[in-house]
């Protein structure tokens, strides 16, 4: 199996909620087991770009989420904000990687100052420290140069910054082709397989001229 088996998957309050979604699936398609975490902006968000409506508790979520998207029990474990005791806390337990979508611009903030308020937040540190595969997916137009120079300095540390901004050169036809442009380039970036966008050029055959 290619690709870390554990990963860490946070969706914080910028719109693309459907970015997360279809990479938890992707996730547990693809056996991993998912350490999921939410803010509460990514909830609302969540319920108002989608008909996916999340439980509170992290106990009820995660069964939901284990009923949504078929993973096996144990597969999806959800923590909540101030769960300082889950694995993601400590670089001895966390996952191998993080990925971060969609990513505000406020926890990108947080992120690259070391703020740590929550767990989402401690978790990106944690990866940060431990040199292990950050993976954020800001979801921002225009950016500020604020914001710029907070992804500088984040990929300046080791994090991989992935705007949600889908190309087009494989003619989508629905959004969903557009959502998953986003969530193929981030499976790339793990080294998980997937067939939902090939690699560049894998079906070019060259000419003769």
């Amino acid at each position: 199996m290619s690709g870390p088996q554990r990963i860490t998957l946070a969706m914080t309050g910028a719109s693309g909620a459907q970015y997360g979604l279809r990479l938890l699936d992707c996730l547990v398609r693809e056996d991993r087991e998912v350490h999921f975490l939410i803010s509460k902006a990514a909830q609302l968000v969540l319920a108002t770009e989608t008909d996916v409506s999340l439980p509170a508790k992290p106990q009820a979520m995660q069964a939901f989420l284990n009923e949504y998207t078929g993973a096996s029990a144990g597969q999806i474990r959800v923590y909540g904000k101030e769960d300082w005791m889950s694995p993601v806390a400590s670089g001895s337990g966390a996952p191998s990687a993080m990925v971060v979508v969609p990513c505000s611009t406020g926890t990108l903030s947080a992120i690259a100052s070391g703020a740590c308020n929550n767990l989402i937040e401690r978790a990106a540190d944690v990866t940060l420290k431990e040199r292990r595969q950050l993976i954020l997916v800001p979801r921002e137009a225009p950016f500020s140069t604020i914001h710029l120079e907070n992804m500088l300095k984040l990929s300046q540390m080791g994090a991989v910054i992935l705007p949600a901004a889908p190309g087009f050169y494989h003619q989508p036809q629905t959004i969903d082709d557009l959502i998953d442009f986003v969530v193929a380039r981030v499976l790339n970036l793990l080294d998980i397989p997937q067939d939902m966008l090939p690699r560049w050029g894998e079906h070019h055959h060259g000419s003769d001229d």
